[in-house]
């Protein structure tokens, strides 16, 4: 089948299209590569800056395999993450080598040609040759022909050495981008080179540690297991809280105190929808911190066999750390007595936040508070020197995943 004019340009249009878009796609990958590593890089740093405080303190062999595992968890991202950016800035690099092929190609074919115009035009530069060929004309119509003929040649004759010129940037930009590139990609796998040292430093240190632990694993375990009998305790303690506080909307509203959900006023209704309108968007608990332990149900960190069920998540900070309102609400509760370190509750319509393991706190419960309003100080344990927020949020008494309503969590 023999494709017309039009055909070709639409499929060159279409061709153009297609790498217009591969591109953008390209740009917007490295783009979000970059972001998520810059992230990681941040968190390593965090985690590093929070060891260094704690580096005179005696911890438990158990915070010390959850630090292991936490970090050597970060760098092992950060090196799927380099080796990802790295390998496409390969595909970039062969895409703008081919490029760089088909333009010097195409350079070579158009300055032959451009040559040979001003050869021919040099041939009938002089002006008697010009007016010859106009005087030779058997009448007026064939002499405005070549008058045309000769004009169109000329500016033919500008237009190839315009293209010649813009080519002739685009290569130039090309390999300028292309060594750029070149010198990225260096860069990259020097930093996970450097990246791959310290996770195998981290891994020796933690296999060590977990022989250790190996020797003496009911001990352990028994330790793991009183920590979670606790946490449930409290979790106990907070649930009698909300559903005392859900009883207490529903009997104001002249509904079944029996309900499982709050019975919202106007304006409650209102900051409900506003939280959710924040999802992903709410500001984190500390303003600086990294996330321990993660929300669900999982393995215990260190003791596999044993399983844990996070209704939050743990967040890691620095000695004096303030714990803050994720959102505007109003105080529900507050808990401060011998048997377990204080915590804050906080009412967003339907949706709680639960900020436990304070030292001090700076609410009472009426109190209305308003976003990244400081709430208590976060406890550091004096024997580990952990300062470590558990922070949960729930919808009613359904606890929901903290990474999905704070913000890049």
């Amino acid at each position: 089948m023999i494709l017309g004019k039009s055909s070709y340009k639409i499929i060159f249009l279409l061709g153009f299209l297609l790498c217009s878009s591969l591109s953008f796609s390209q740009n917007n990958k490295q783009k979000e590569l970059e972001t998520r590593r810059q992230e990681l890089r941040r968190e390593i740093q965090k985690i590093n800056e929070l060891r260094t405080e704690n580096k005179t303190i005696a911890k438990s062999k158990l915070s010390l395999i959850e630090d292991f595992n936490h970090k050597i968890s970060v760098l092992d991202n950060l090196i799927k993450v380099t080796n990802r950016q790295a390998n496409l800035l390969t595909r970039e690099i062969n895409t703008n080598q081919s490029k760089i092929t088909s333009l010097r190609d195409e350079l070579k074919q158009l300055k032959a040609e451009y040559a040979a115009m001003i050869v021919k035009s040099y041939k009938s530069k002089n002006q008697q040759s010009r007016i010859m060929f106009l005087l030779s004309s058997n009448n007026f119509k064939q002499a405005y022909k070549r008058v045309q003929y000769m004009q169109q040649y000329a500016d033919h004759q500008k237009k190839q050495g315009e293209t010649i010129k813009a080519k002739t940037k685009e290569l130039q930009d090309i390999n300028t981008n292309l060594l750029k590139q070149k010198e990225e990609k260096n860069n990259l796998i020097a930093e996970n080179k450097v990246t791959q040292k310290s996770l195998e430093s981290e891994r020796k240190q933690q296999q060590a540690l977990m022989k250790e632990i190996q020797s003496n694993i009911s001990r352990y375990a028994n330790q793991i297991k009183d920590k979670e009998k606790e946490a449930r305790r409290i979790d106990a303690e907070i649930n009698k809280i909300i559903r005392a506080a859900i009883a207490k909307s529903n009997k104001k509203a002249g509904k079944s105190s029996s309900s499982k959900t709050f019975a919202l006023t106007p304006e409650g209704l209102a900051l409900a929808k506003n939280f959710e309108a924040n999802r992903g968007k709410l500001v984190w608990p500390v303003s600086k911190g990294v996330v321990q332990m993660g929300y669900g149900k999982q393995p215990h960190p260190v003791i596999k066999s044993l399983t844990i069920n996070s209704n939050g998540v743990r967040i890691a900070t620095e000695k004096g750390a303030k714990a803050r309102a994720v959102f505007n609400g109003e105080v529900i509760g507050v808990v401060a007595n011998k048997n377990v370190n204080p915590f804050v509750i906080i009412q967003h319509g339907n949706y709680i936040t639960y900020y436990k393991n304070l030292s001090k706190i700076y609410v009472k419960a009426g109190d209305k508070v308003t976003t990244k309003q400081d709430i208590g100080e976060v406890f550091t344990n004096p024997s580990t020197g952990e300062t470590i927020l558990s922070f949960v949020i729930s919808k009613d008494t359904d606890t929901q995943n903290p990474s999905s309503w704070i913000y890049k969590m």
